[in-house]
């Protein structure tokens, strides 16, 4: 499914450049057409009227006036030899009371645009001439920044679809994680029942306590593993918890499994209680999953410290060991399904504590920092 997303992104980042490319080439081809058309549309305009000036007063201007009047997009101001301006065309008369510079402005402008248009009006002193500078009509406007405009919704349309692509993603994914977390809960259901009456009839003999005792707390263990998976894609029911009493119960609970040579601690900066909204069978799970890696990259021996610290607003815990560490290419993938370092395992451990904290609790869960050979440090934030 990855895969396909990323070959999704790559034929839509592809089309996307097709699409931009071939209307800006086409942009540039339909810009120039029409600046070409606007020149001889200003040279006829010109000559149309010299022509209504200078003719006879029997000439038929018609054809000069109408050629004059049809000219209301192309905006021009008429210069002397001097530079001073001497009239203008289709320039905003209302900018023009406003600011007494927007003339000069404009004339300025539209030097940089296009080449003017000489025309000499005393033949028998060259020096004497009007010049004609034009600007860009509001068409020709449109058709250099269409290109933008385009990249702009093509941008828009591939985010939206990778987004929704991503959400499709993560929706399905969630759907197997639920699937494949119930079906274990069901599947470890039988086993665990069966297992639970042969601890009532084991109990009926007094000899036999003692092993009763240890059988018990360890199948009452898989209930409650069972009892977790089950919880994975429903709403999970959170209940005020003192958080400093259950990470402590949690701790006694690995340190029993752990050899003499692990040492455990927690600093709760003198706070004995502390009390979250959780869910505490997965909150469990999470914490029993910081204490089982950090376990197996000491390999055995080594410290382990949990530091509770309470703020404003939140209570962030800290799970420190002193480990092997995790390398700087590895610190974005170890919350990914399916990603280990170990030999055994699936890689999952981290991927559904992140789920249980993040989608439960509306927490965070992240790599505070990690340095080869020397430990790594997990932290949880969760709100008050």
């Amino acid at each position: 499914m990855f895969q396909q997303l990323f070959n999704w992104r790559a034929l839509l980042a592809l089309i996307a450049i097709l699409i931009v490319t071939g209307t800006i080439f086409y942009s540039r081809y339909l810009a120039q057409k029409i600046a070409n058309e606007e020149r001889q549309k200003v040279e006829q305009w010109i000559e149309a009227g010299k022509f209504v000036i200078n003719s006879p007063s029997d000439a038929d201007t018609k054809l000069a006036l109408m050629i004059l009047r049809e000219n209301s997009d192309v905006p021009i101001i008429e210069t002397d030899e001097r530079d001073s301006i001497t009239s203008h065309v289709n320039i905003d008369t209302a900018a023009i009371a406003k600011d007494s510079t927007y003339l000069r402005k404009k004339l300025k402008e539209f030097k940089s645009q296009n080449k003017p248009i000489a025309y000499q009006t005393n033949a028998a002193n060259p020096a004497q001439r009007n010049i004609y500078y034009y600007g860009e009509s509001l068409l020709l406007k449109e058709i250099r920044y269409y290109p933008i405009v385009q990249l702009i919704i093509v941008t828009l349309f591939i985010i939206t679809t990778i987004l929704a692509l991503r959400s499709t993603y993560n929706s399905i994914q969630n759907q197997v994680w639920a699937g494949m977390a119930k079906e274990t809960a069901h599947q470890l259901g039988t086993p665990v029942s069966s297992l639970e009456g042969w601890v009532e009839m084991l109990k009926e003999k007094p000899e036999n306590e003692m092993i009763v005792h240890e059988l018990e707390k360890d199948v009452n263990r898989l209930r409650l593993v069972s009892d977790r998976f089950g919880k994975i894609g429903s709403s999970p029911h959170l209940e005020y918890t003192d958080i400093v009493r259950h990470i402590t119960n949690m701790v006694e609970y690995i340190r029993k499994r752990a050899t003499d040579k692990v040492n455990f601690s927690i600093d709760t900066h003198e706070k004995k209680e502390l009390t979250v909204l959780l869910s505490a069978p997965l909150f469990d799970w999470v914490i029993e999953n910081l204490l089982k890696n950090a376990l197996d990259a000491m390999e055995g021996k080594g410290s382990i410290k949990i530091d509770i610290q309470e703020n404003p607003h939140t209570v962030n815990i800290d799970v420190t060991d002193t480990g092997k560490g995790i390398s700087l290419q590895n610190i974005t993938k170890v919350f990914k399904p399916g990603f280990t370092t170990k030999k055994r395992g699936w890689g999952l451990g981290l991927s559904l504590s992140k789920r249980i904290v993040e989608q439960y609790h509306d927490g965070e869960i992240f790599v505070k920092n990690s340095e080869p050979g020397k430990g790594t440090t997990f932290r949880i934030v969760l709100k008050k």
